[in-house]
């Protein structure tokens, strides 16, 4: 979930929510001097933060355009590494058992409504 803490402290971590509730948790996770970097287009407002969470110089930043190109970089090089994404694939008639695991943190992962 948004809030479980990585193995070890971050260098670096990108969030593609769009929740700013997800961003403390981000910024915790980080080591001195990490950057978490905001990938979303549009997120919500972002809570108050305490300062302990941007000290030790922690960078906090946003992007705001990102290409098809980039995307197709980012792709490319999760590809090489390689990144492993866990998926749940619901059919679209199980899509309120979707939403009930989603509300209760049962996904790991990403969940996808397949249409038929």
């Amino acid at each position: 979930g948004p809030d479980d803490a990585p193995p070890g402290l971050l260098d670096a971590a990108v969030n593609f929510t769009p929740a700013g509730e997800t961003v403390p948790a981000g910024l915790r996770a980080l080591r001195r001097g990490g950057t978490l970097s905001l990938a979303g287009i549009h997120m919500s407002a972002l809570p108050s933060l305490d300062y302990d969470l941007i000290c030790g110089e922690r960078t906090l930043r946003s992007v705001a355009n990102a290409t098809r190109q980039d995307a197709r970089d980012l792709l490319a090089l999760a590809a090489q590494i390689p990144i492993r994404t866990d998926v749940e694939l619901y059919p679209l008639a199980d899509a309120n058992h979707a939403l009930v695991a989603l509300s209760q943190s049962r996904i790991r992962g990403a969940a996808v409504l397949s249409v038929p």
